[in-house]
């Protein structure tokens, strides 16, 4: 008898064998590149490679460590390494659909009536098999390992956003700090300006209003001492938060300044940004797990054919309950036909789904090529709005220098050096802010293309 049920089997799966050679194979659309036409190169080649860890080339050993220690610590990257986990273990919860299944069944029933008494127990094992003729479950866990590909992407660039976050961050507080002294240098000055105006008032000669005009300046540097304070302590409290640490316990040292800016680093062709940045990679993946999604939805509407097995035994006493077992094997073919259009419109679905994702692709790389050249752009122009600010600095501090001397011999006026010396210290200020501009963009060039989120192989 199992003989004969194996050979109907065994008919029913050679017939839908020959339904695969007559039918038009599913398969999930060719690699797709982005629908946009790019410039091989960019505007500018860069001096040095690309370093996979990107803020080394800041040369700074506390970036290094506070960097190091972000990727170790930070909470938000935790979840994305987890979330990655998660996708992981749904290829393998997909990919199980390939296997056969067997499960074990066990259940009995003992009854006392009055008349009588009777016992019954069953056991068996019983096994299914869906013979994947279209691809329809290998096409879904493609799907899902694409999709497992792209979260991992995401991960990776999750790990590059961080660390250009602590560089900016680190970078913003030396920068606040430096301000802090430039103030307090600066408080010190005014104050003892202030105090040769009443020297000079008390003597004859000076004027009321020049001491009022110095005063008001000392308070207005008074003023940007404490925006300065709060705003180290606010930096100091972000980049603790940053480094997975308690906004009260985070302690860095400020002393260094800003590092040289170094040289500027190979930008290589626009084809190779689409493999280097984890972002792009993870929308083309997106992209192919689509691709396959549709290959899927197309096989839904074609027959299936699945088998099953099943070893039963069951005795009524349960002496005699291993002495006979009950074999069965079966083949079961399932062919849609009325559905109202139910899986029509879900392959119409995948495959508007599909164009989404081929057009988020190509916008996110026309993004991905301005990110790079507006950074280039930038940087090039930042250059020289650095080196006209130092020439600023330098023309505004001969003039306060001039004027004083012509204030003090009685030749000028307190308001042009007041004037002159208001100038001066602004273009002090905003020297630094200059200088981090330049740095905030090198990280955004270092983060446009792609630089290395020093994450090697993931295990």
């Amino acid at each position: 008898m199992v003989q004969q049920l194996f050979k109907k089997v065994t008919g029913i799966a050679a017939g839908a064998l020959l339904l695969v050679l007559l039918a038009s194979c599913v398969q999930a659309p060719e690699p797709s590149g982005p629908p946009v036409t790019l410039s091989p190169g960019f505007s500018a080649a860069g001096e040095v490679p690309l370093a996979d860890s990107w803020w080394t080339a800041f040369d700074s050993d506390h970036l290094n460590q506070l960097v190091g220690q972000s990727l170790e610590s930070n909470f938000d990257l935790l979840v994305a390494w987890e979330r990655l986990q998660e996708a992981r273990a749904v290829v393998d919860r997909s990919s199980a659909e390939w296997w056969p299944t067997l499960d074990l069944g066990l259940d009995g029933q003992a009854q006392r009536p009055e008349t009588g008494s009777g016992d019954f127990a069953r056991l068996g094992a019983y096994s299914g098999y869906e013979i994947d003729l279209w691809g329809r479950i290998g096409s879904r866990v493609e799907a899902e390992r694409f999709r497992a590909a792209a979260t991992e992407a995401d991960y990776r660039t999750a790990r590059l956003t961080l660390s250009a976050e602590v560089a900016a961050t680190w970078f913003r507080l030396l920068t606040a700090s430096g301000q802090l002294e430039l103030v307090r240098s600066q408080l010190e000055t005014n104050s003892k300006i202030l105090d040769s105006l009443r020297n000079r008032f008390g003597a004859g000669q000076g004027e009321r209003a020049d001491l009022l005009r110095q005063e008001q300046l000392l308070e207005a540097s008074r003023e940007q001492l404490h925006i300065s304070e709060a705003r180290v302590q606010v930096l100091r409290h972000q980049l603790s938060i940053l480094v997975g640490d308690s906004p009260l316990q985070g302690a860095f040292p400020t002393g260094d300044g800003l590092p040289d800016l170094p040289p500027l680093p190979e930008t290589g062709l626009t084809a190779d940004l689409l493999q280097r940045r984890p972002d792009l990679r993870a929308a083309f993946n997106r992209l192919r797990a689509a691709d396959h999604e549709l290959a899927a939805a197309v096989a839904e509407r074609y027959p299936r054919i699945s088998l099953s097995a099943s070893v039963t035994t069951e005795e009524n006493d349960l002496t005699d309950f291993f002495d006979e077992w009950v074999r069965s094997l079966a083949g079961n073919l399932l062919l849609p036909v009325v559905d109202g259009g139910s899986r029509r419109a879900e392959v119409a679905r995948a495959e508007a789904v599909r164009r989404q994702q081929l057009y988020a692709y190509g916008q996110a790389v026309l993004l991905a090529v301005r990110e790079v050249e507006d950074a280039l752009v930038v940087e090039s122009r930042q250059s020289l709005r650095l080196q006209s600010l130092q020439e600023q600095v330098r023309l505004s501090r001969e003039s306060y220098l001039q004027l004083q001397r012509q204030y003090i011999n009685g030749a000028g006026n307190f308001l042009d050096v007041l004037t002159a010396l208001t100038n001066e210290q602004g273009l002090r200020r905003g020297l630094l802010e200059a200088r981090l501009d330049l740095m905030e963009n090198r990280i955004n060039l270092y983060r446009a293309l792609g630089g290395g989120t020093g994450a090697g192989e993931l295990n």
